[in-house]
Order: structure tokens, then sequence, then C-alpha cells
């Protein structure tokens, strides 16, 4: 790379040759900054992310380019854009650090789970709701043990899992997919609820259920299948209607229905504040319950720690 082209990226000259800038081998950590500053589009917020300085972060980036004669990122005002050549690195990155912390995992193994990590992606119900009380138990058990969880809708939670960028999933919604074992692992019960005026109209038959307005999750959540499934029970009449309002959390939901916005389907583990202070209140029939469905990587054998937590998710201890 000339410098010229250096100094056109904002990039700083790669220092001498070490352990963690050898010219002759692509190390971990370069591949952990080139993924922090294409996610970023950025090499501060990369190294402000990574707790490393920004010298270090564009050094890493130039000893990539420049051992392989390939230019991964290109300067576009105060910010940094992949080239093709980046984009398509990109895909392989990320899949060789995903490799490198499973290895990891395996090896932590061998500490007798004084040491490791277990990262789960759960949906939002499961993950906001049900799983913390879990996950502090697991730590009281294990408190070398580190718990990374993200939070995401059931689509997004089966794709991590089928990718193997995470060590199991937790959803309530229906998953099928041929990478993925599917297991029950505990029952959700549901409620229809609705501001306490517009209950009283619905109850006294001055509102028909039917043609009460709907408040519902994006598509892709457990929960928006939940109150699809729900509908065909209590108002078939209204099948087929796009939601009044749709909304991406289960909070927003809830706020929108206390408001009198309209009619929602939701978890009672969500609702039961709402409902204890009057808040909302519950609508007759309650929909059937729905399931809370573990997913697990059919080619990825599980870590002791993963284990240990599988163990600790399904006990009745909660």
């Amino acid at each position: 790379m000339s410098v010229c082209r250096e100094a056109r990226l904002g990039y700083a000259a790669p220092p001498p040759a070490g352990p963690e800038h050898d010219p002759e081998h692509m190390t971990l950590e370069q591949l952990r900054i080139f993924i922090a500053v294409a996610d970023r589009e950025h090499v501060t917020q990369a190294a402000q992310a990574l707790h490393l300085t920004q010298s270090a972060v564009s050094s890493a980036i130039s000893a990539l380019e420049m051992r392989h004669d390939v230019i991964l990122f290109q300067r576009i005002g105060r910010r940094v854009a992949l080239t093709e050549a980046g984009k398509l690195f990109l895909a392989e990155a990320r899949a060789l650090l995903s490799a490198s912390q499973r290895a990891e995992r395996y090896l932590a193994d061998l500490s007798g789970l004084t040491i490791g990590a277990v990262v789960v992606a759960a949906s939002q119900t499961v993950g906001n709701y049900w799983l913390p009380e879990r996950l502090a138990r697991f730590k009281r058990a294990h408190p070398g043990v580190e718990l990374r969880l993200t939070i995401g809708n059931t689509e997004e939670v089966a794709a991590l899992t089928a990718t193997g960028d995470i060590d199991f999933g937790l959803v309530e919604g229906e998953v099928r997919h041929a990478l993925l074992d599917v297991e029950t692992i505990d029952r959700d019960e549901l409620v229809a609820v609705a501001a306490p005026d517009l209950a009283a109209r619905i109850e006294s038959g001055e509102v028909p259920l039917s043609e009460a307005p709907w408040i519902s999750r994006e598509k892709g959540s457990g929960t928006r299948a939940a109150f699809e499934s729900a509908l065909r029970q209590l108002a078939p009449a209204a099948c087929g209607q796009p939601p009044a309002l749709e909304l991406p959390s289960n909070e927003a939901v809830l706020s929108a229905v206390a408001a009198g916005a309209g009619v929602a389907v939701v978890s009672l583990l969500v609702a039961s504040p709402y409902l204890r202070c009057g808040a909302l209140r519950r609508l007759s029939p309650a929909p059937p319950p729905r399931l809370f469905q573990l997913l697990r990587h059919k080619q990825i054998r599980p870590s002791r720690a993963a284990l240990a937590l599988l163990a600790a998710c399904r006990s009745d201890e909660s």
C-alpha cells in the first residue's frame, strides 16, 4: 500500500512487527478489530468499544491491508465504508471469529466451570420476564462463568442459533428449521387485555370484540404469532385485517392499550403489573396458552457451561 493511500484512509503506519502485528500472519485480534470497524463504520467508535487507542485500530487494519495488498475500507467524510473486497471478507471474518470463540468455550470446559462463557439469545417475553430469574440462579452457582444475553424477536433468535453464533435460543413462537432441535421448555399463559373503559364497552356488547381496534407486535415476533392465533378464536371476523397499531416491543403495546388505543393479546407475565394496578382488564374468553421453546443447533456440541445453564432453565425452582 502506498503512503498516499494510507493518508487518504486516515490509517497510521503499522508499527514494527510483534506478536500482535505480525506481518506474516493474520491474527484473531485483527479480525476482531476489522469486524468492529465494519459494524460501526467509524475507527474512533470501534476503538472506544474495544478499549483500544485509535492508532492501534488503524494499525491493525493497515497491517491486514498491506499483508494482502487489498483495500478493505475507504474514507467517506468522518466515517469509513467497506469496499467490495471488505464486504466479501466480512462474512469470512465473522465465521473465523465465531469458530475461535467456540474453541475457547470447549477449552473452558476443562476448568470445571470456574471460567467460561455462555451466549444466549431470547425473544422479548422470554428474555425480559421468564429468563432473568434463571440466569440469576445460574450465576449464583457459577459466578466465574460469563453470561451474554441478546434480545430479539423469534425469527432473529432462530437465525442466530442456526448460524452457531450463540449456544442456544429461547423463544415463544413456533420455529421450524432443518438445522435446529426444538424443545418445549415451559408454557406461557396468554391474556386479552384492554383499558377499563374499553373493556367495559366490549363486555356490555356496545363494542363487538371483532370491531375493536387491535394492537400487536411486529411480524416475526412470537407475540405477533400468538395474537394472530388468538384472533382466530376470539374474533374470527377480524382475521386478515391489519392491526390498528403495530409496535416493536411488549412495553409499547401495553402502554398503547392502557391509553385506550385498543385490545392486545400478550403474556400474563408481561401484563400482570398493569392488571394489578387496574390500568388494564382481562377480557373473556382467555386465549389458549402458548409454548416457550428451546432452540439448539443439531451439529454443535454444547459446552459444559451451556449444559449447566440449560439445567437451570429446566429447573422447577423458579
